[in-house]
């Protein structure tokens, strides 16, 4: 009995690491393929309504539940090493006071993250290689709030075997980043970050596409007038995929999450974001949105 399930585990752990490597290969191809009328769904911070945000629980229930992305937001502790956290301080999200950057890795592990009702778990704040692990094979990871450490997440994700999985981006303008990260912009895949309400912005976007082809710009905005939302074609047609999120009205001109889920009204919600464009949506409701999504045959 013990020999046969010993060899049974050894046929077994290859067979499940290649599904599971298979299943990241099937996203990143999604990922790159600005043709496909499927949408990728981001999970903002997690599953964060039943875990703390971008804890590791977070994370491990949104990639159970189905996403294909889960967003974590970069910072860096007073010995170099880079974690998982949304403020610049801890107050909000830990039972610990002051900046992030004032601790070592090793004093914020001592610390528990607080979970969406302010109430302390026995969760703690995940490395970036924590989280590049857990998603290794998974799921796509958006890194957020990421461009001061371009290099140091380069390096974690080299050393993790995780670099084709992540998304680096930012909302700087491509000659800011071709001067600040010159060694790497080649070997990362890239999001550009544009809001449409602020002039220039078709001009940044055509920018980026004649320099390095993003393979996705997420389109943020507050007004829905803009001529780049109706007119926006050309960025599939160049080969980048339309990312918007859905989270709040300042970042979509209330085309957002809780009219859909508060009113049912994904008319002019998730239906409005995806008839100008998205093929990607970051969200608040991840699991709503799938369900959607599946319905309308845009998820698998």
């Amino acid at each position: 009995m013990k020999l046969l399930f010993k060899l049974t585990a050894v046929i077994l752990l290859p067979f499940s690491a290649s599904t599971a490597f298979g299943q990241v290969n099937e996203l990143i191809k999604q990922l790159h393929d600005p043709s496909t009328k499927k949408v990728l769904v981001a999970s903002h911070r997690g599953d964060w309504r039943n875990a703390p945000e971008n804890s590791l629980e977070a994370y491990k229930l949104a990639i159970d539940m189905g996403v294909d992305m889960i967003e974590a937001d970069l910072g860096k502790t007073s010995d170099g090493v880079v974690v998982i956290m949304h403020d610049a301080t801890i107050d909000r999200t830990t039972d610990g006071k002051g900046k992030l950057s004032d601790y070592t890795l090793a004093e914020l592990k001592k610390f528990h993250l607080r979970n969406g009702l302010g109430r302390l778990t026995k969760h703690t704040i995940p490395t970036l290689e924590e989280v590049m692990l857990l998603a290794k094979g998974k799921v796509l990871v958006n890194l957020d709030k990421s461009i001061k450490y371009y290099n140091e997440a380069y390096d974690i994700l080299k050393k993790t075997g995780t670099l084709q999985q992540a998304l680096f981006k930012t909302d700087i303008t491509y000659p800011e980043l071709k001067e600040r990260y010159p060694a790497i912009l080649n070997s990362i895949t890239f999001m550009a970050i544009v809001n449409l309400d602020k002039p220039g912005a078709k001009k940044i976007i055509e920018d980026y596409q004649k320099a390095i082809k993003p393979v996705a710009f997420e389109l943020n905005f507050g007004t829905d007038t803009s001529a780049l939302l109706t007119n926006n074609s050309f960025i599939n047609a160049h080969g980048s995929k339309i990312w918007y999120n859905s989270l709040w009205a300042s970042l979509n001109a209330g085309h957002e999450d809780d009219l859909a889920f508060d009113d049912g009204n994904t008319k002019d919600s998730w239906d409005w974001l995806i008839s100008h464009g998205a093929t990607v949506l970051q969200t608040d409701r991840p699991l709503m949105m799938l369900n959607y999504l599946r319905k309308r045959s845009l998820h698998k």
